[in-house]
């Protein structure tokens, strides 16, 4: 883990992507080969996830595989209030599972239909009930899709340090959001890093750890 107040030079972050490389990698390809059958429950953990550790997320979903959520009706306000795993808001997110699960048909046939990454991002901000930019991106990539940026506190963070951005944003707005994700993009063409593999780093430089 890196010191996240610090400042990082490009020449820091090459060798800490050298260091970071291999394993980063590995994860981007265990996202993309994650199948169309799995995209139920990898939506519904990234419904799961605003506000909320990425390991309770995931503990929360293995419950729902479990008693097979996806053709079960469950208490799922009774599954996500947990001592075992903490999902912040679980009151409004079993709603918006319950939501999502009811139209679940026709957003898995729209991202199947050939869509870019981009358009299938507009797609489920604008139709999945609790999912913004940060959240929609963030399942996206888990089921391949690349150059999305998932802009949490961990990646503004980072921006901060390497110089891309003077201070972190109070609000991200939609045009805020896509405004940091161009300049994001732009700084790991300057450096050589994917994006993709850049935001793991970030994430790795502050948790120790490489997630999903």
């Amino acid at each position: 883990m890196v010191n996240d107040k610090l400042l990082i030079t490009n020449y820091e972050l090459q060798k800490l992507h050298l260091q970071f490389r291999k394993p980063i990698r590995q994860r981007l390809k265990e996202f993309s080969q994650v199948q169309p059958s799995e995209y139920f429950y990898e939506l519904a953990y990234c419904l799961l996830t605003p506000q909320t550790k990425a390991e309770s997320a995931g503990k929360a979903i293995e419950v729902l595989k479990e008693k097979d959520f996806q053709h079960k009706e469950l208490q799922l306000e009774k599954i996500l209030h947990n001592k075992d795993y903490y999902i912040r808001f679980h009151n409004i997110k079993a709603k918006h599972l319950r939501t999502f699960k009811e139209n679940f048909p026709k957003h898995f046939s729209a991202l199947t239909n050939g869509n870019s990454p981009i358009e299938l991002r507009e797609y489920l901000v604008n139709n999945v009930l609790g999912l913004g930019y940060k959240e929609a991106s963030h399942f996206l990539r888990n089921i391949g899709n690349r150059n999305l940026a998932i802009i949490d506190r961990h990646i503004l963070k980072g921006l901060v340090r390497c110089g891309v951005l003077k201070s972190l944003p109070k609000t991200l707005s939609r045009k805020t959001y896509l405004e940091i994700e161009k300049k994001f993009l732009a700084f790991s063409e300057k450096i050589n890093i994917p994006m993709d593999e850049l935001d793991l780093l970030f994430w790795s430089m502050q948790t120790g750890e490489i997630l999903k």
